[in-house]
């Protein structure tokens, strides 16, 4: 029983936490919208956060040994011609993801 509450307090309190970081920028920044900095941030953050998750999951490409990380860049080219031609980011991300987990698990060219 003592464990069982123990557990439900901790689920509380990481609850309460991740409720009150989520509500804080909102109330600190109520009726600031129209500020320049929040502007550039809201223009700019998106596409460089992008650019930084891409580069980072090709950073672990190995050009010296066969097949020179076909499966990244196939679903990475998968993944730029959805979205050229539906202009949806969630379904680009999920067909480059879908082919590159299929290939990583059916081995097709590790």
């Amino acid at each position: 029983m003592t464990d069982t509450l123990y557990l439900f307090g901790v689920i509380v309190v990481m609850a309460v936490a991740t409720f009150a970081t989520r509500v804080f920028p909102f109330v600190a920044l109520k009726g600031r919208g129209d500020h320049p900095t929040l502007d550039f941030l809201g223009r700019y953050m998106p596409p460089a956060v992008m650019t930084i998750l891409v580069l980072y999951s090709l950073k672990s490409i190995e050009l010296t040994n066969a097949p020179y990380g076909a499966n990244e860049l196939i679903a990475l080219g998968i993944t730029t011609a959805v979205h050229l031609w539906k202009g949806n980011s969630l379904l680009s991300i999920i067909a480059g993801t879908v082919f590159y987990m299929t290939a990583l698990q059916q081995g097709l060219f590790l």
